[in-house]
């Protein structure tokens, strides 16, 4: 078995090749932000050199795009279209200078109770064609039971815009905040992942790759290129789950409660074991204090890394949130807390001269040594990291905690070491140890985890079955499956379907008995009733092979 295994990151592009569960070539190269297709392309060239493309059985890739592009408020403009109805009407802000409300609404059975105003649609039309806006995203509050309203949006729009998010089809769930949260994050990232996309694509043109691809999803999952790119908010910490993948991959099994960290060039993102299994959030992850509907293993991506700028801001030094460019020591032009470990001799650069130099020249700006410059940096760094695992362990004990396999009640969760990845893990680890008065492990393969979590992340494949008593009509149209069904159909028979028929999916994968393990992700049946005739009901059931390692699942 050979997989490829390529992290995209805001620094460096890392490629693994897995023979048979092995590592079998690692490469790293920095990313041309003006050239990226480039950047894959030479990436791909130094990976696959003297492998037999032919052979190759799949690319799994990791990217944390979409995750530096909302940390560093980089994203699309987006017009977003909310229809709310009656009730609670809930503020939104942080929602850019496009925010329109519709009158009309549905109700909670789905009935249509008030149509839209159509003039009132067309003025918002108006509006936004002069305007720089680049995608679209509308929201109706009880659009996953009827999404007619949405789908009328969405034909008016159609001509004017490349992509609409449509709330329905984000999620079944009626909660109505955090779709409209993912609907605006998943036309916010459209444009930027399908660049990345068309450049992969490109990529693997040039050099005849013809294995299928899959990205990594923040749940550990996959889902293919082309999915990806038509809702790229699952792609939003793929990176991060790449992380915690390859982490788990690489350390010592280990059944207590720890913190990993991957720090990478743009952000450090961390994550908690409990048991030795990774803490999870099925609700929704929250970015950029967002919350949303997108079930992930549970991380916090802060806006610092090892090319974080450093700078001073009336005395007082900073670091990050935004990446300028490379370290000194890297070729870029502002120092970074990556120049300071340079200098501190706990790493190496491509131009340490120019790195100290640099250096020197701001701590002389600021009157101190650049040795105590460095220290400095460094140890505020690891501060902010100490400060952010508080807040998220505070964040955790305070409710339920759950786990990728279940919910442990009253549950502490305190870790008794961290594991740290990403290229500068192994010249940090040990001023964190100090920071944190905590064990930290860095593995051997600590510069390429990422890349080897998402190669080793087994394929899974998702479906989402429908069902309508009063038309009795069963539906997986992502396996051509359309069946009759009679009255009594109910939830239950529909739950057991679906985890039956993604089995099947897997196994059609090439996972075994024990690898095509399904899990219910959303399950919902409300009832639809007609005067004193009684109810049908309407059924909805997303199911998915359970995310995991190909080599064997902690």
């Amino acid at each position: 078995m050979l997989i490829a295994g390529i992290d995209m990151g805001g620094t460096n592009i890392d490629g693994v090749i897995i023979r048979n569960g092995s590592l079998h070539k690692a490469v790293k190269h920095q990313v041309n932000h003006d050239d990226v297709l480039h950047s894959i392309l030479a990436c791909l060239q130094d990976l696959l050199r003297d492998v037999d493309e032919g052979n190759l059985e799949r690319i799994n890739l990791s990217t944390t795009v979409c995750t530096n592009a909302i940390v560093e408020d980089k994203v699309s403009q987006v017009g977003l279209i909310l229809q709310q109805g009656p009730g609670l009407q809930w503020q939104f802000d942080r929602m850019g200078d496009y925010l329109r409300y519709l009158s009309g609404s549905v109700d909670h059975r789905g009935k249509l109770v008030r149509s839209i105003d159509k003039e009132e649609l067309e003025q918002v039309r108006q509006e936004f064609s002069d305007s720089p806006i680049e995608a679209i995203a509308v929201v109706s509050k009880f659009s996953p039971r009827n999404p007619t309203v949405e789908e009328q949006v969405h034909q008016l729009f159609a001509d004017a815009y490349e992509h609409i998010t449509l709330g329905n089809s984000i999620s079944g769930r009626l909660n109505f905040p955090r779709r409209v949260e993912t609907s605006y994050l998943n036309a916010a990232t459209y444009k930027t992942f399908n660049a990345f996309a068309d450049h992969m694509r490109k990529a693997l043109s040039e050099k005849q790759i013809k294995a299928p691809v899959y990205i990594l999803k923040a749940d550990g999952g996959t889902i293919d290129l082309e999915g990806a790119a038509a809702k790229p908010v699952e792609t939003i910490l793929s990176g991060p789950a790449a992380s915690c993948m390859g982490m788990r991959a690489l350390l010592s099994p280990d059944n207590s409660d720890s913190c990993l960290l991957d720090v990478g060039g743009t952000t450090t993102d961390i994550f908690f074991l409990v048991d030795g299994v990774p803490v999870f959030e099925p609700q929704g992850i929250e970015i950029d204090r967002r919350k949303t509907l997108v079930r992930a293993i549970y991380s916090v991506s802060i806006g610092l890394g090892g090319d974080s700028h450093v700078r001073f801001v009336e005395g007082d030094l900073q670091i990050g949130p935004e990446r300028l460019g490379n370290a000194v020591a890297f070729g870029g032009e502002e120092i970074t807390p990556t120049d300071a470990l340079v200098y501190l001799g706990a790493m190496e650069g491509q131009y340490p001269d120019k790195s100290h130099q640099a250096l020197k020249r701001v701590a002389g700006q600021e009157g101190i040594m650049p040795g105590e410059l460095a220290l400095t940096i460094v140890a505020k760094m690891c501060s902010m990291i100490k400060n952010r695992i508080g807040d998220s362990l505070r964040k955790i004990n305070s409710s339920p905690v759950y786990t990728i396999k279940e919910l442990l009640e009253d549950r502490v969760v305190k870790p008794g070491s961290i594991g740290i990845i990403g290229g500068s893990a192994k010249a940090l680890a040990p001023y964190l140890e100090e920071s944190l008065s905590l064990p930290v492990n860095c593995p051997e393969y600590f510069a390429v985890a990422n890349a080897i979590g998402a190669a080793l992340a087994k394929p899974t494949v998702e479906i989402n079955l429908f069902a309508d008593t009063e038309r009795e009509i069963m539906s997986i149209s992502e396996l051509g499956v359309y069946e009759k069904i009679d009255k009594n159909f109910d939830l239950a028979e529909a739950k057991r379907i679906a985890l039956a028929k993604t089995r099947e999916a897997g196994r059609a994968l090439g996972l075994d008995e024990i690898q095509s393990e399904a899990e219910i992700v959303e399950a919902g049946s409300f009832n639809m009733v007609h005067g004193y005739l009684g109810a049908d009901k309407n059924i909805r059931v997303k199911a998915q092979i359970k995310p995991g390692l190909l080599t064997g699942d902690r």
